[in-house]
């Protein structure tokens, strides 16, 4: 089954992001899902299921708008076989995580995913733990971004909320920023979650300021999601592991449908 196009308010030509208003006129976010830990628990057993691929159907009916999945240098989760099936299938929009090495560039390349947004990557880290460095990794950051550039592929960067790496993001070329919520989410008390949400409020204004389209995500739930969504500017809401989790008591589609309600 086919899922009905939407309408969408394109940016820029080469955008990463559309803007979708609602029927007030406000900007309602975008919701990705990350459905790489459909895969791991598939990786958990080393069976065939559950299929990632199956998931984005369902994922897709619910509402969401469009699927994340991040293609590790070590395949524990999403593996390549899934990559070139939801290209295929995915009928919203395909945004794909990776690591900036020459490998991850040629999949990106042959695949064409309607995003790539670049992360660090450790072998030995359970999930992505900080923003990528822009100002260390500059010179193979701008080349990789070119490269993906040529190939029509618009970039966002995954960062912390840091108003130099905004700025080097800018400079280095690439079209959006993530800004990483993991911090804000793993706060322990109401003044710590109170710093780190101001942090996200400037690193917003730092990537407005310089025409960045703006993601945010990592560690967001159903509960520290809602003091996210009342920053207007963030454009998309990139959200997996607690969704996926949600869906095994009460159903993926429930799930997905039920972090939709909150955000829009």
């Amino acid at each position: 089954m086919r899922v009905e196009s939407r309408e969408w308010k394109v940016v820029k030509p080469l955008s990463p992001f559309h803007i979708r208003h609602s029927s007030s006129g406000g900007i309602m976010p975008r919701l990705g899902v990350n459905i790489d830990h459909v895969a791991t628990v598939r990786q958990a057993r080393g069976v065939m299921y559950p299929d990632p691929v199956t998931a984005v159907g369902i994922v897709e009916l619910a509402g969401a708008d469009g699927i994340v999945c991040h293609l590790r240098e070590d395949r524990r989760h999403i593996r390549d076989r899934d990559l070139r099936i939801l290209r295929e299938i995915i009928q919203t929009r395909l945004n794909l995580e990776m690591a900036a090495t020459e490998e991850m560039i040629r999949i990106a390349l042959a695949t064409k995913p309607n995003l790539v947004t670049l992360v660090p990557e450790k072998r030995e880290e359970l999930t992505t733990e900080g923003g990528l460095d822009v100002i260390k990794f500059f010179p193979s950051l701008k080349k990789a971004i070119q490269r993906l550039h040529k190939g029509a592929i618009p970039v966002s960067l995954f960062v912390d909320p840091k108003k130099e790496q905004i700025k080097a993001s800018e400079d280095v070329g690439a079209d959006a920023i993530e800004i990483h919520t993991g911090h804000y989410c793993d706060a322990k008390t109401p003044s710590q979650e109170d710093e780190e949400l101001k942090k996200i409020f400037d690193a917003v204004a730092e990537a407005t300021h310089r025409n960045l389209q703006i993601a945010a995500g990592h560690g967001l739930n159903y509960v520290n999601v809602r003091r996210i969504v009342e920053i207007k500017e963030i454009e998309e809401l990139n959200i997996g592991h607690s969704i996926i989790a949600r869906a095994i008591l009460v159903g993926l589609d429930r799930a997905v449908r039920e972090m939709i309600a909150l955000i829009k």
